[in-house]
C-alpha cells in the first residue's frame, strides 16, 4: 500500500512539472583538435576538443599557431600532395540542422615547410574559401567559416591541394545555430551557403568569440575581429557598462556585449566609411549593428543618418532610438547587394548630429553545388578500391564538385532535370593499376567512355558492362585480362571502339560482338592467344573454347585414373593366379601318395573279398 500511494505521488509531480520536451536541448557541438590522439580542453573557456580518430587520411604532426585568436592545440593534420589532391574529413552523426562550420589553418614547423601553404576548402562539395598569399599576417584570414544547412547525418569538409604547399588543418568545428539564423527574406534557403567574408566588432581593441562575451550557444561562438577606429581621425570610440535590450534574441542571438562599444562620427570627417577587398560578381549579405550608448543623445531625432553600400542608398534617415525603440537596445539592419567589382564600400552619412555604428558582418551568398547522384559515387568508390587507385589520385570528396576541383581521370555532366551530377567517362590509362575491374562499374550507367589501357588490370571482364547502353568506347586494351569475351558485350548497340587487344583472352569472339563490330565499329583483338572466330584471328576449328578444353583435360585425367585403377585389378589378380599355382605345384607328390595308398587299399579288400566268397560257395560240397 506505502509503494502504491508513493507511486501515485510521483505520477502527479511527474505529470504537473514542466515538460522536458518544451525546454530546448542544447546545439550541437563537434570540435576536432586534428591530428590529436587524446581528447583535450582549453584554457581560458576549457573547451572540449574531441580526438582526430578515422575522419581522414593525411599525416598528424606537432603543430604552430600562426596567430593568437588561434586555438591553444598543439597538433594538426597536414596533406602532403602523394596523399591526393583532394582530402576530405568526413563526419557522420551530424543531426539535421543548419550549422556554423570553422576550420583553423596551421603551420607545420619543420625546415621545408617555412612558406604558408596555400588551398581551396569545400563543404558538402561547395567551394567556400580560396586561401590568399599573407594569410598568416591577418587574423580573420586564419580560418574559414561558413553557415550550412546539413540534412543527411553528415558533413564532408575536404581540402584541395593548389600547388602551393600541403593543407594543414589545425581544427574543425561544426556548431549548431538556429534554424533561421540570418534569415534575409526573399532568397534565402538551405540551398544557400553564407561565407563569413568579415565580422567586426567597433571601438575596441580586443577580438571577442561569442564565448568570451559570455553569448548564447545558440549563435555559433563567432568571432569577432576589433576595429578601435577607421582611421584619420573620422570617428571616436565610445563604450557604456550599461545592460543593453533584446541583444541575445533569437534567431541570432548576438552577445550583449558587441553594443557595448561603438565608433561615432566627428565634425572633421562626418561621414563614417568602411571598405573591404571582396570577389567580384557575387552577392553579398550585410548586417549593420547599432545601439544609441551616446550619453549626449538622449531621444528621438538627436541622430539621423543614412547608410549607402557600394554608392547606393540602402537605408535612409536612420534613427536608432527611433527604430529600436529606446536608448541602449539592439538594432539589426540587413541588407544583401549585388557587387559587381573587388570593393565592398560601406558609408554611414549623418543628416543631423553624427553617425554611429556598434559591429558589422559581411557574408558571401554561395549557391550550393549540385551533388553527384549517390550510387554512382558508391560505385566509384568501390572501383577505386578494386583497382587499388594510387593515393597521388585522391578521389576524396564528391567527384563533380566543387567544379574546380574534380577527381582525375573522371568526366562529369550535369543532368538538369534532377540537378544531379552523374559520370559520364573514366580515363585511367597508364596510372599504374593492378586491381580488377568490379560488376558493380555497371552501377556507372551514363557511362560513354572506358580508357583502362596500359596498366596491369586481371582477372575477367565483367558481364555487367553490357547493362551500360550509352557506351561508345570500351578500352582495354596492354592489361592482363583472362576468360572470354562475354556474350553481353553484344547488347552494346551505341559501341564505335572496342580493344581487348595484348590481353590473355581466350575462347569465340561471340558472334554478336563480332556481327556489331563487322559493320563500322572500330576494334582491335590481337595479341590474345587464345581468342578465335572473327577475320583475324585464326578459326576456332583447330581452336577450343576454355570450356572444352577443361572438359577435355577432365575427360583424359578420369581415363587414366581408370586404366590405373584397372591395371591394379589385373595385376592383382594374375599375382593370385600363380601363387594359387605355385602352392598346387609344391602339394602334388603328396597327393599323388595319398592316391596310390587309397589304391592299394581298395584293391586289396577287394581281394579279400573275392576269396572269402569262393570258400562260401565250396563249403557244402566239402562237408558232404
Amino acid at each position: 500500500m506505502m509503494l502504491l500511494k508513493f507511486t501515485m505521488l510521483w505520477l502527479l509531480v511527474f505529470c504537473l512539472s514542466p515538460s522536458s520536451s518544451s525546454a530546448r536541448p542544447a546545439p550541437y557541438a563537434m570540435r576536432i583538435s586534428c591530428g590529436a590522439r587524446e581528447n583535450r580542453r582549453t584554457p581560458p573557456t576549457y573547451t572540449l576538443w574531441f580526438k582526430d580518430f578515422a575522419y581522414t587520411g593525411g599525416i598528424p604532426s606537432n603543430a604552430t599557431r600562426p596567430n593568437l585568436i588561434t586555438p591553444p592545440l598543439q597538433t594538426l593534420r597536414y596533406f602532403p600532395l602523394s596523399e591526393g589532391p583532394e582530402n576530405c574529413y568526413n563526419i557522420r552523426r551530424v543531426p539535421r540542422g543548419h550549422y556554423s562550420v570553422r576550420i583553423f589553418f596551421g603551420l607545420v614547423p619543420h625546415s621545408d615547410f617555412e612558406k604558408e601553404p596555400l588551398f581551396d576548402i569545400s563543404i558538402e562539395g561547395t567551394l567556400i574559401s580560396s586561401m590568399k598569399s599573407g594569410w598568416t599576417n591577418h587574423e580573420d584570414q586564419v580560418f574559414s567559416e561558413a553557415l550550412v544547412f546539413l540534412s543527411d547525418g553528415t558533413v564532408s569538409i575536404c581540402f584541395h591541394s593548389t600547388g602551393h604547399g600541403d593543407p594543414a588543418i589545425l581544427s574543425i568545428e561544426i556548431l549548431q545555430v538556429d534554424n533561421k539564423a540570418y534569415y534575409f527574406g526573399q532568397g534565402w534557403g538551405e540551398d544557400l551557403i553564407l561565407r563569413t567574408a568579415a565580422r567586426l566588432t567597433l571601438g575596441t581593441r580586443k577580438p571577442r568569440f561569442d564565448e568570451d562575451y559570455s553569448g548564447d550557444h545558440w549563435g555559433g561562438d563567432r568571432y569577432w575581429s576589433p576595429i578601435r577606429t577607421f582611421g584619420h581621425n573620422a570617428d571616436q570610440p565610445r563604450s557604456t557598462e550599461n545592460g543593453i535590450k533584446q541583444a541575445s534574441d533569437a534567431p541570432n542571438f548576438y552577445p550583449e556585449a558587441l553594443y557595448q562599444s561603438a565608433v561615432v562620427s566627428t565634425n572633421s570627417n562626418p561621414d563614417l566609411t568602411y571598405a573591404m577587398d571582396v570577389d567580384p560578381n557575387r552577392n553579398y549579405s550585410i548586417w549593420l549593428h547599432f545601439a544609441e550608448i551616446d550619453a549626449t543623445v538622449t531621444g528621438i531625432g538627436q541622430r539621423v543618418f543614412d547608410i549607402l553600400i557600394n554608392g547606393d542608398s540602402a537605408f535612409p534617415d536612420v534613427d536608432v532610438v527611433k527604430m529600436s525603440g529606446d536608448r541602449y537596445t539592439a538594432l539589426v539592419l540587413n541588407t544583401t547587394v549585388a557587387v559587381k567589382g573587388r570593393t565592398l564600400t560601406i558609408i554611414l552619412r549623418p543628416n543631423k548630429g553624427h553617425a554611429i555604428i556598434n559591429a558589422i558582418e559581411v557574408f558571401e551568398v554561395i549557391t550550393s553545388e549540385f551533388k553527384t547522384v549517390l550510387v554512382e559515387v558508391k560505385a566509384l568508390q568501390a572501383l577505386k578500391n578494386a583497382l587499388g587507385l594510387p593515393h597521388r589520385l585522391g578521389w576524396n570528396g564528391d567527384p563533380c564538385v566543387p567544379k574546380e576541383h574534380p577527381w582525375s581521370g573522371v568526366d562529369c555532366h550535369l543532368d538538369t532535370t534532377t540537378n544531379k551530377w552523374f559520370i559520364d567517362g573514366l580515363g585511367l590509362d597508364n596510372q599504374g593499376l593492378r586491381g580488377f575491374l568490379p560488376k558493380d562499374i555497371s552501377k556507372l550507367r551514363h557511362l560513354e567512355s572506358i580508357n583502362l589501357s596500359g596498366n596491369s588490370i586481371h582477372g575477367t571482364i565483367p558481364s555487367s558492362l553490357g547493362t551500360i547502353t550509352s557506351l561508345q568506347v570500351l578500352d582495354l586494351s596492354y592489361n592482363s585480362l583472362t576468360g572470354s569475351i562475354p556474350e553481353s558485350l553484344g547488347q552494346l548497340t551505341a559501341l564505335r571502339r572496342l580493344y581487348l587487344n595484348s590481353n590473355s583472352l581466350s575462347g569465340r569472339v561471340p558472334a554478336a560482338v563480332g556481327g556489331r563490330l563487322l559493320h563500322g565499329a572500330s576494334f582491335n583483338f590481337t595479341d590474345n592467344a587464345g581468342l578465335c572466330g572473327i577475320p583475324g584471328l585464326p578459326p576456332c576449328g583447330s581452336h577450343l573454347s576454355a570450356g572444352a578444353k577443361v572438359g577435355i583435360g577432365f575427360g583424359v585425367a578420369l581415363s587414366l585414373l581408370l586404366l590405373v585403377i584397372c591395371s591394379m585389378c589385373w595385376w592383382k589378380r594374375r599375382q593370385n593366379i600363380l601363387r594359387t599355382q605355385q602352392i598346387t605345384a609344391r602339394a602334388a607328390p603328396y597327393a599323388k601318395a595319398r592316391t596310390n595308398l587309397s589304391h592299394d587299399i581298395q584293391l586289396s579288400r577287394h581281394q579279400n573279398h573275392g576269396h572269402a566268397r569262393t570258400a562260401a560257395e565250396n563249403g557244402p560240397s566239402l562237408l558232404s
